[in-house]
């Protein structure tokens, strides 16, 4: 591998320049991407294909569910610079739709099949989910087995309870943590002063209500949209900053969803009934950051992964502001983003996907993702180096809300066993009948936590 990576972030950059038409899209890919839910026979032949073509090279795929608006087109970029400066290793990179839940059926497709990529991003919540049901190498074994050269890598580049975030319910480091988000208000300073209120927007959620629907009257606009996605991801921070746990232990030491609490049905019938009285959107994430775009919404809750493309696109005075609070009660946002996993089966794949990852985490690279994403970097030595982010933050004011209430983030809900990807489509199907009237928040979120501890229960 050579070592020439000084116009990588001036690449990244410019990919995250290019102009965009939204903030977020779940069936859209890069262009030199391909859908990892094709059938795996495709991935395969491509995959054959290329070795066979350049000989020598081991031939990897890295799976991502970057869209092309959200970390696509930086993904691409690396992707390219690594393969242009490689001459035994080819990075084949795989768009997932739907997320990070999408990419963990479409491996526990692959998987049944007898087939892995060699490198992938794995979502906080499916944490124990994953390392639960798939076969994977942890990050140090890989280090002692094939870079005993540098055998403190983890501890000299990343802080303890940024490792943490990656090791299971058993104690167990799965995977490096690649991306961190926390979950943001981005505002229109421009609608929010045209309905007499203050450009510094809110603080609180109780503000939050209040400046939506006084938007909403003042302007005939929305005051408020948060992001749908296929995650509970956002919702999280909004009921867990309310004194209130996703999960908690009991005496017995058995985890059990614990959300519908008074304070959580508060939080989550306050977005209901926004809804309802016309001050908020309930669409899809696609719309309702277009919406915001477009200055037709006043306030977007959504994560700092999308500061590049909200900030290219926008055009009015637009800003972010630190999760809201409720009251005096503290800060919580949940950890977004991902950790990368070894799944590669042979000795070549496991030692060219280190190659390869070990490349993602190079100050240059990490960089790179950070201006071209929003993710903050979770190795120490970035935001400060010269060939890292020390200009671009002195520079780029949005960035300052994501990197303020790092003190306040807590793990992303990651349900234990194998119940994770039908506990979390329980929690979709919840949001949509709360936020679409067709339940209130105390009944969708009562009868949904008693399905979800019948479902811990039952393993």
């Amino acid at each position: 591998m050579k070592k020439n990576l000084k116009c990588l972030t001036a690449l990244c950059m410019a990919g995250a320049m290019i102009s965009l038409t939204g903030c977020g899209s779940a069936s859209q890919s890069t262009s030199a991407d391909t859908t990892a839910g094709s059938a795996s026979s495709e991935a395969t032949t491509s995959a054959e294909s290329t070795a066979s073509g350049n000989g020598s090279k081991t031939v990897i795929e890295y799976w991502h569910c970057n869209a092309e608006n959200q970390g696509g087109l930086t993904v691409d970029e690396l992707v390219k610079n690594f393969n242009e400066n490689n001459d035994h290793i080819e990075v084949v990179a795989k768009y997932n739709p739907d997320m990070y839940k999408g990419l963990m059926q479409n491996l526990q497709a692959e998987a049944a099949t007898g087939n892995t990529p060699a490198l992938v991003q794995i979502g906080w919540a499916f944490l124990d989910y994953f390392s639960n049901n798939f076969s994977y190498t942890s990050p140090q074994e890989i280090i002692d087995q094939y870079d005993a050269s540098d055998k403190t890598f983890l501890t000299d580049n990343f802080l303890p309870n940024v490792l943490d975030l990656a090791v299971n319910s058993d104690g167990v480091q799965v995977g490096i943590p690649y991306s961190l988000s926390s979950p943001v208000l981005y505002i229109n300073r421009d609608l929010l002063k045209e309905a007499g209120l203050s450009e510094e927007g809110p603080k609180t959620w109780e503000e939050v209500d209040s400046f939506a629907r006084t938007v909403q009257e003042k302007t005939g606009k929305y005051g408020f949209y948060m992001q749908e996605p296929a995650d509970f991801w956002a919702q999280q921070g909004l009921i867990e900053s309310n004194n209130t746990s996703m999960l908690t232990k009991t005496a017995d030491g058995k985890i059990q969803a614990s959300f519908a609490s008074p304070e959580g049905i508060q939080a989550m019938q306050m977005v209901a009934d926004l809804i309802k009285d016309g001050a908020a959107l309930h669409v899809s994430w696609d719309e309702g950051c277009q919406s915001f775009i477009d200055g037709n919404c006043a306030m977007l809750y959504t994560t700092i992964a999308r500061r590049a493309s909200v900030q290219k696109s926008a055009q009015f005075d637009v800003a972010t502001v630190k999760s809201p609070t409720w009251g005096s009660s503290p800060r919580k946002v949940p950890a977004g983003g991902c950790f990368l996993a070894i799944t590669a089966q042979t000795d070549e794949q496991k030692e060219a996907a280190w190659e390869f990852e070990k490349y993602l985490y190079s100050v240059e690279s990490m960089a790179a993702w950070t201006i071209g994403t929003g993710y903050v970097p979770p190795r120490k030595d970035v935001a400060d180096a010269e060939n890292g982010l020390k200009s671009f933050l002195a520079e780029n004011e949005m960035m300052k809300a994501a990197i303020e209430q790092m003190d306040g983030v807590v793990s992303w809900t990651s349900f234990p066993g194998d119940a994770g990807l039908q506990a979390e489509q329980m929690l979709l199907d919840m949001r949509d009948q709360i936020f679409g009237g067709q339940v209130t928040a105390e009944e969708g979120m009562t009868s949904t936590q008693d399905a979800i501890n019948a479902l811990l229960d039952a393993q």
